[in-house]
């Protein structure tokens, strides 16, 4: 098999690990950059467009197909779902569709779409000024979110307690939808549906986070993993447990709740990534991604569920049928964080060989750099890396976790 792995904008190194997972399963992989660097992939095997700009990618994209005959395009960024979608439209190949594309990136659009075909949400409004959003705060009642419409990695995202939190708040999201290079990211030339921030309301349940197939009107949850994060007015998606502690009952919930969001967004063949919050009980979609999910989701839907995204990945693109059954735990417990630092500029990295060679990570990855600028909440959600362990129990697995983190040593210069 044959795929073609795109990023309108290439996402430093971070992607690369699981364009060689792919590549480990006995796919050759092609990538093709409309902006990136030079030598990020095999140069036989790689293009950089030197555009983002949808029509010179999709002009790429053909010409490469002419001569590689690709089985399936894909991609791993959010960023780039809707331009994976024109791509593989414009080449014949199997594709989630352009319009489900949109309403699986635009946080508006799949708003619209859960409200349309009645999958449970929360209360949501699109806002354009303070006023717009106090007036929406006060209907909804406080606490509410304040969260971008093309958001990712819960940036500018946050908590509003009151008045007084929102007045502080909403400048700072929207000159970050605005300016942040973050969201610099979309392929040009594409309709990426309304760029601005939602006013939710405000669910206060725990979340999770769900590795899923939608094949041919079903929906198959691959992997559940519980967030355990402490949250204040900013969100980091920084610790997480698997196997799920949610009940056979509560499972059943979430996967009504996934299936009517998905079909809602009109995902007939997708991997996916949903993130569900209880409210009062019951399981409310926070949203559902038209890709896997990152960090090291992947390899904890692997060791917690016996379930691989990135080949659901692969064989989605390929319009195969991926190996995926309904959620079961395989028994083994897996801790995992991102690796956070205060913000600055970063001087230098340590990492002490008792914790590159521990046998008890399952994943481990610095994903920064010296000469990197940190920027935490509110004004940007900057990572280190990633860092996975296994235990015998949920405890035995974040202990373990935790302790090889903290011998990771940063300075700021």
């Amino acid at each position: 098999m044959k795929l073609l792995a795109i990023e309108a904008s290439q996402y430093g190194t971070y992607y690369r690990t699981r364009y060689q997972q792919v590549e480990e399963l006995g796919i050759e992989v092609h990538v093709l950059n409309g902006l990136g660097t030079q030598d990020f992939w095999p140069e036989d095997r790689y293009r950089v467009v030197g555009s983002k700009h949808i029509d010179d990618i999709i002009e790429a994209a053909r010409n490469w197909h002419v001569q590689e005959h690709f089985d399936g395009v894909f991609t791993f960024s959010e960023f780039s779902v809707i331009p994976v979608a024109h791509v593989a439209e414009a080449l014949g190949l199997p594709t989630i569709g352009v319009e489900a594309a949109r309403a699986s990136r635009n946080k508006l659009l799949m708003r619209q779409a859960h409200e349309e075909h009645k999958a449970p949400h929360p209360r949501f409004r699109y806002v354009s000024t303070a006023d717009e959003a106090a007036a929406a705060a006060e209907e909804f009642g406080y606490p509410v979110i304040l969260k971008p419409t093309l958001g990712a990695a819960s940036s500018f995202v946050f908590r509003l307690d009151d008045a007084e939190d929102l007045r502080e708040r909403f400048p700072v999201a929207a000159q970050g939808v605005t300016d942040a290079p973050l969201f610099q990211m979309e392929a040009d030339g594409v309709d990426v549906g309304p760029s601005g921030l939602l006013i939710e309301s405000f669910l206060d349940g725990n979340e999770y986070l769900i590795e899923a197939v939608a094949w041919e009107g079903e929906v198959y949850l691959g992997s559940v993993v519980d967030r355990v994060t402490v949250e204040g007015d900013t969100f980091d998606d920084d610790v997480h447990h698997a196997p799920t502690s949610l009940t056979q009952t509560q499972l059943a919930q979430v996967h009504r709740a996934v299936t009517a969001a998905a079909h809602a967004q009109g995902l007939e063949r997708a991997a996916m990534h949903a993130e569900i919050r209880f409210h009062d009980g019951e399981p409310y979609v926070v949203e559902i991604a038209a890709r896997p999910g990152g960090g090291g989701l992947d390899h904890m839907a692997r060791l917690s569920a016996g379930f691989c995204p990135i080949r659901a990945t692969a064989s989605v693109a390929a319009g195969l049928r991926p190996e995926v059954g309904h959620y079961a735990p395989t028994g083994v417990h897996t801790a995992a964080m991102c690796l956070i630092c205060a913000p600055g500029t970063i001087g230098a990295i340590t990492v002490p060989p008792e914790v590159e060679e521990s046998d008890r990570l399952f994943f481990f990855k610095v994903t920064a750099k010296p000469g990197d600028l940190v920027k935490r909440p509110p004004e940007g959600n900057s990572i280190l890396g990633f860092l996975g362990a296994t235990g015998t129990s949920f405890e035995d697995a974040m202990n373990t976790a935790s302790d090889l983190a903290d011998k990771i040593e940063v300075s700021l210069s």
